[in-house]
């Protein structure tokens, strides 16, 4: 069923509102491995919208009883070209990395990890967590700053108040409050707002921006357009003005924007690069750097890129075969 045949109000939203063309993205299930796998609803990339300004990977879970499925357990992996931000809701989740950083993931507290040109890292709910109930967001780095260092940052945003709904920025601008996190990839928004029952939220947004509203907990009006539960929301560029309403009881949503990326990308496994042959050595090499194949000769000399690990941690995970096609950049729907 298409999205108009869910949401017939789109084909009548008149011009001069403020986005007459937002779109309603389904979540798909996926298991995050095991025989009692954690079950993650993910609405970015899809068939329909590969990005949103960069950001191009959403997971929403929970709320997850830990005691029936384990919680996260992700052992370690690794990315290229991208950056992950981990924010939770309820629970807590341990996170080391090759960069060195051991870190905890806890509600209402920002972790960024710049994976740049190579880095591994794990991920495994705290024992005490009866509850896991959080988002994991992937944004694709550009081209100017994607084979840089990898790095790590933490910021804890202060709640700010706004008219019936309270706000927490973790990256970019938004109602007066600016996060101070260094994304390497310029022009991204990412935030929290909890909306009080029955509240109307209008923000002042940037019309360059494309922007994506996760409703996280229940449905929530998104521009006039009904957005269920788990559900995203897609406003394409244009739009001054998000106006958020919330039903008979309060509402968390995730909203994320960003000006269009510009380049294309091509996403496989948990790497970004830009080309079918990108990828390829990207999984050579991190099968050979981990001990899962011999080394090939043509990655003779060259700096490994997915670092060190202490040792009495989980065995990794194995790179998933290639699949018999070759890999090309997802083409996006026109605006």
């Amino acid at each position: 069923m298409s999205s108009t045949d869910r949401h017939p109000e789109l084909e009548y939203l008149a011009p001069g509102q403020p986005c007459t063309a937002v779109t309603p993205l389904e979540p798909r299930l996926v298991p995050l491995g095991g025989p009692r796998a954690m079950t993650v609803h993910r609405t970015l990339p899809q068939r329909e919208r590969s990005l949103v300004g960069a950001w191009c990977f959403l997971d929403h879970y929970g709320p997850d009883d830990v005691s029936e499925t384990g919680g996260m357990q992700v052992p370690r992996h690794p990315h290229t070209g991208l950056a992950t931000v981990s924010w939770l809701f309820s629970g807590r989740v341990e996170h080391l990395d090759s960069g060195g950083n051991a870190a905890s993931v806890v509600p209402g507290e920002l972790n960024l990890m710049i994976a740049g040109q190579g880095i591994t890292h794990q991920e495994l709910s705290d024992a005490d967590t009866g509850v896991l109930h959080g988002v994991q967001l992937w944004y694709a780095l550009p081209d100017a700053t994607r084979f840089g260092e990898n790095g790590f940052q933490h910021y804890a945003p202060a709640p700010v108040a706004l008219p019936g709904a309270t706000a927490r920025v973790f990256i970019g601008e938004l109602a007066g409050s600016a996060s101070p996190v260094e994304t390497r990839t310029p022009d991204l928004l990412g935030a929290e707002l909890i909306l009080e029952a029955g509240a109307s939220l209008t923000l002042d947004v940037r019309a360059d921006f494309e922007h994506a509203v996760l409703a996280e907990d229940s449905g929530v009006m998104v521009n006039s357009v009904a957005i269920a539960h788990r559900e995203l929301a897609y406003v394409p560029t244009g739009s001054r003005t998000l106006v958020l309403e919330a039903g008979e009881s309060a509402v968390r949503i995730i909203l994320l924007g960003g000006v269009p990326l510009g380049e294309q990308i091509v996403m496989w496994w948990n790497f970004v690069g830009r080309d079918h042959e990108e990828i390829v050595e990207f999984r050579r090499r991190y099968q050979s750097e981990l001990g899962f194949e011999p080394a090939d000769p043509a990655d003779a000399g060259k700096p490994a890129l997915f670092g060190s690990f202490p040792e009495g941690q989980p065995r990794p995970l194995p790179a998933p075969p290639l699949p018999n096609v070759t890999l090309r950049p997802r083409e996006q729907p026109l605006r």
